[in-house]
């Protein structure tokens, strides 16, 4: 019995070319799906992170760059030293403890003090 040349490509015989086509069409779905569901995202309000009067506000003044290099060199008051010293001591007190904090298991310098003890013995052997 003759088959058309239709059916012979639509055979389910390994190595056929209709591999690649439905290989296409997966990745090509795939790709549409992810597409759908970008576009149904809830993108956050931007409108409402804005400082009030900030649209109002007027434009800075454009100043030379010279005037700005060649100026005075910007001088803090003392309630900003304040600020920043404080932040700075906070800064300082965090650090010393994360550095004193136990990090691991319970009893881990216990277990490397006994493989290290371990390891000079199979030295010594």
């Amino acid at each position: 019995m003759l088959r058309p040349p239709v059916l012979r490509r639509l055979a389910c015989a390994p190595g056929l070319r209709h591999d690649r086509g439905m290989r296409r069409f997966t990745r090509l779905t795939c790709c549409g799906l992810l597409l759908a569901l970008t576009a149904c995202t809830q993108f956050p309000e931007l409108d409402s992170t804005r400082t009030p009067g900030v649209a109002d506000a007027p434009y800075p003044a454009l100043v030379p760059l010279d005037t700005l290099l060649d100026g005075a060199p910007p001088r803090a008051n003392a309630a900003v030293i304040g600020q920043i010293e404080g932040r700075v001591a906070g800064l300082r007190a965090r650090a010393s403890r994360l550095q004193s904090a136990r990090v691991g298991p319970a009893g881990i310098d216990a277990r490397a003090a006994r493989l290290r003890q371990r390891a000079e013995a199979l030295r010594r052997q």
